[in-house]
């Protein structure tokens, strides 16, 4: 018996949801780079590749560096690499493997281009173009402008432009993932096209999340997305209704270890095991607790201290101290980074440990 609490990922849905995504990417002619920060793990994104994807995305070189050790050969760092040591890191890496980097700064490519002149290699860099989340990304008015500077640099090859917006529309988040796709996707498409005119050969242009992805991709001119979550699913996609719950993949296994009151079960999961990223109440989601309990809906995911998770349930219930309870958590990819392994239910119902490679994975 397996001790609790655990991450519990049922094979034959994660299986079914990379093949049903490899399917509707490519039904839209356009490329399926998936994320794998969501799993961590180079045995699921060999099967992603497998499905037809074309490469992966990552956000971290150690990430980079443990799926290249893995067999894996086209890798997208989307992310800005300007320390000297991670520099070196990806050339190292470009050496063996087709390496792309993302970039946001003229100083960042400077970066970029002195080292790889000095390595004698070039490097295939992407710009990352802010539409709207307000992190990392140029701004889309000055992107033409920095794409001619990063274009005169030695040793870089600009060769396209990346977003993450996520699920935002008019500059607010929204549940309406059709549009917000849409208005991702021509935001691009239209951007790389006045790079175009103006000389700049922009070859890729990648967006999408697991609620945009498939809507961005039937744009014209996208031409690759980058959806994660997609491969589990988590109550974030089911409250946008991404997915059904009975899709989702995932789900944390925990035990009731003490029961105060009638109305009141502890749980032995607690914020070192359920990420707390995605908080509930906020809008639009409007989320009720840390996760959806599968096997008492009613019940709520209250709050948490590090080793404890409150529940709040109504009296009459028929559970007891040690029964275990199956919990969606509300964000998958940053609740997978905070177990060292998971275990898969295989469709002959086995059990198989499967340790998190990537997880932890800072630099």
């Amino acid at each position: 018996m397996l001790e609790t609490p655990y991450v519990l990922i049922n094979e034959q849905k994660m299986k079914r949801n990379i093949v049903r995504m490899a399917e509707a990417v490519n039904h839209q002619g356009v490329q399926l780079r998936p994320h794998v920060k969501t799993h961590k793990i180079p045995d699921f994104a060999m099967l992603q590749l497998e499905a037809g994807a074309v490469g992966i995305t990552v956000a971290k070189v150690a990430e980079a560096e443990i799926m290249a050790s893995h067999g894996i050969t086209d890798i997208f760092v989307a992310y800005p690499i300007v320390v000297p040591s991670k520099i070196k890191r990806v050339i190292q890496l470009a050496r063996t493997i087709r390496i792309i980097v993302g970039v946001d700064s003229l100083e960042g490519a400077k970066r970029l281009s002195e080292a790889a002149i000095e390595s004698d290699i070039s490097l295939e860099v992407r710009l990352e173009i802010d539409t709207g989340l307000y992190r990392t990304g140029i701004a889309q008015e000055k992107a033409l402008e920095l794409a001619l500077q990063i274009q005169q640099l030695s040793n870089l090859r600009l060769t396209g432009i990346f977003t993450y917006r996520g699920a935002m529309l008019k500059g607010l988040p929204t549940l309406d993932i059709r549009q917000a796709g849409l208005e991702e996707g021509l935001l691009m498409a239209t951007l790389a096209n006045e790079l175009r005119v103006n000389g700049i050969e922009v070859t890729d242009v990648s967006v999408g999340s697991t609620p945009t992805g498939l809507s961005a991709a039937e744009v014209q001119g996208v031409t690759e997305v980058r959806p994660g979550t997609y491969v589990f699913h988590d109550r974030m996609q089911t409250q946008l209704g991404v997915c059904s719950l009975e899709e989702v993949a995932a789900a944390v296994i925990a035990t009731i270890v003490s029961m105060p009151s009638e109305d009141r079960l502890i749980i032995d999961g607690g914020s070192k095991t359920f990420a707390t990223d995605v908080q509930p109440g906020n809008k639009p989601l409007d989320l009720v607790g840390f996760g959806y309990i599968v096997n008492a809906p009613g019940a709520v995911l209250e709050r948490m201290n590090e080793e404890h998770g409150i529940i709040t349930i109504d009296k009459g219930h028929s559970f007891q101290i040690g029964d275990t309870l199956e919990i969606i958590p509300n964000h998958i990819c940053s609740t997978i980074n905070l177990h060292n392994q998971v275990y898969l239910q295989k469709n002959d119902h086995t059990i198989e440990k499967i340790i998190v490679l990537g997880r932890g994975m800072l630099h």
